[in-house]
């Protein structure tokens, strides 16, 4: 009775170590997405809020596609937080495949004014250095988190 119990106690373990390795295979890292800012546009904002909607060129360089319902963003330039955003809107960016997403951010009047300050004389945000963090939200496992930097190219007029 005891050598039959510790047979199936070892067959159990066999099976659980099994499960685990083709769990693992399951889980196997991708690669990081491809965010491209390309293209920041004001919107009408209220009261002491300025609203921009940034335009990202999101490409997918796995083997399995994407689907997304939700986004959220950080904007940060020159060092400092600008603007930050989040969206409910659902997608799906297939394998091997790219999409422009757009996301509608808020500026609020304290970080406006800690960038004039930051600015000086300069009076723009055109050239600045920025950051872009951010999430594809996809249920527990799958959200993709991704990053861009780069020099900020504003549309010709746009002056702070």
């Amino acid at each position: 009775m005891v050598a039959r119990l510790h047979r199936y106690t070892r067959l159990l373990i066999a099976l659980c170590l099994t499960s685990s390795l083709a769990a693992c295979a399951l889980l196997q890292p991708r690669d990081p997405l491809n965010i491209s800012v390309i293209g920041i546009e004001p919107l009408p904002g209220q009261e002491l809020e300025l609203r921009m909607a940034v335009k990202m060129r999101v490409q997918n360089p796995n083997e399995e596609a994407i689907d997304y319902n939700g986004i959220a963003l950080d904007l940060e330039v020159n060092g400092q937080p600008l603007a930050a955003g989040v969206s409910d809107q659902q997608g799906h960016i297939g394998r091997y495949d790219e999409a422009v997403i757009v996301v509608p951010v808020s500026i609020t009047a304290f970080s406006f004014l800690r960038q004039a300050y930051g600015l000086g004389q300069v009076g723009t945000l055109q050239g600045l250095p920025y950051k872009l963090r951010g999430k594809l939200a996809s249920g527990p496992l799958g959200t993709v988190r991704f990053t861009d930097e780069g020099k900020l190219d504003l549309p010709k007029g746009t002056t702070w």
